[in-house]
């Protein structure tokens, strides 16, 4: 006799299309969510960094609070003190960095006679190149250049747009910052007490304590790491060695590429300003091999396994938020990213395939109620 099969729970195939739906419509969102905030930038872009700063922030204005310093004074010398360490930074680099613009066209000059010195102990490659041309039929072309604007020009248009920003964040992390009492005082005593409201505040604690607790001890390596860069310069008799220091903790904040575009502009000015082709290359490898040591030996027993991060995680935060919202959006991936790693520990990891067919959304992360 033939095993009859039970039919199908119509509330179970009720609730997996209706996951179905959700993840369908989640991951509409997600798609959308990019063109949203790039258009919106004016909008979204100051709210994004105010809630970092804040996030950050929040650590050193409840210390100063446990000094006995009113909310307000501790929210703005929190946000004081950060501005001035950027503003520090910033005058570091930028100052030199003029002065150092106005030797590009020399620069430039002694990079093309490398180039072509170069290219004439590799002067084979550039015939077997032509012998390939002449055999496929292929013939060099004139290519038309349009004039566009200088970076100067550029500069002066975005200049008022960006202070205009820069004191709309300012002003809106102010406010997150002082208003972090009233909402944990609203979140443990104005309603009643519930696993909600206790799960929100540690929530909040605890995504505090994890971005702050990053950026400072990133903060402390880059700053390590712009010590020792700008000594190995003034070893080597660059000019400004406080500007290459600065740049180079500066960089050190954006995973990967930054350590890149730092390695790159230290190999065109070694090029540009070396006797040699060889003695160009020194100051790019020195800078190599310290990140190196710092990536994989310093970095990694500093921070434990607590901030381990996978690597393509990291690059596909950078390059999302730099597609959204440039430069700004890639320094801000980082912070987003251990936010929402800090969500993910606090209320577990999304279980998509589970979800669709009926099982919770996030499983409960051991140890928490």
């Amino acid at each position: 006799m033939p095993t009859r099969v039970p039919d199908p729970d119509p509330v179970a195939q009720q609730l997996r299309l209706l996951s179905l739906l959700v993840v369908i419509l989640a991951l509409g969102l997600f798609m959308a969510l990019p063109f949203v905030l790039s258009i919106g930038s004016v909008v979204f872009l100051p709210f994004a960094a105010a809630l970092v700063l804040s996030i950050m922030l929040s650590p050193l204005a409840d210390w100063l609070a446990r000094w006995k310093v009113p909310n307000l004074v501790a929210s703005f010398l929190a946000l004081a003190i950060a501005a001035a360490v950027f503003v520090l930074l910033l005058a570091a680099v930028l100052q030199p960095a003029l002065d150092t613009f106005d030797r590009l066209p020399e620069m430039a000059r002694k990079v093309t006679q490398q180039a072509t010195q170069l290219r004439g102990n590799l002067g084979w490659i550039n015939d077997l190149n032509r012998q390939l041309l002449r055999i496929t039929g292929h013939t060099s072309g004139r290519e038309v250049v349009l004039a566009g604007p200088t970076v100067i020009e550029q500069v002066a248009f975005a200049t008022p747009t960006l202070v205009l920003e820069a004191l709309f964040t300012l002003l809106m992390a102010f406010f997150m910052i002082a208003s972090r009492i009233r909402m944990r005082d609203h979140l443990r005593h104005e309603r009643p007490i519930n696993h909600t409201e206790i799960k929100a505040a540690r929530l909040i604690r605890e995504v505090q304590d994890l971005v702050a607790s990053y950026m400072l001890t990133v903060g402390v390596i880059n700053l390590g790491v712009g010590l020792v860069v700008a000594a190995g310069t003034w070893a080597l008799g660059f000019d400004a060695p406080l500007m290459w220091g600065g740049l180079a903790a500066l960089l050190n904040f954006l995973p990967y590429l930054g350590p890149l575009a730092m390695m790159v502009i230290l190999a065109l000015f070694g090029l540009g300003t070396g006797a040699t082709l060889l003695g160009g290359l020194v100051a790019p490898a020195a800078y190599l091999a310290l990140h190196a040591v710092e990536a994989n030996l310093v970095t990694p027993a500093v921070l434990g396994r607590r901030f381990t991060v996978n690597p393509v995680t990291i690059l596909l935060a950078i390059s999302y938020f730099y597609w959204i919202w440039g430069v700004v959006g890639a320094l801000l991936a980082m912070p987003i990213l251990l936010t929402v790693i800090a969500v993910f520990h606090h209320v577990g990891r999304p279980n998509l395939v589970g979800f669709l067919f009926g099982e919770p959304l996030f499983a409960r992360p051991p140890g928490r109620d």
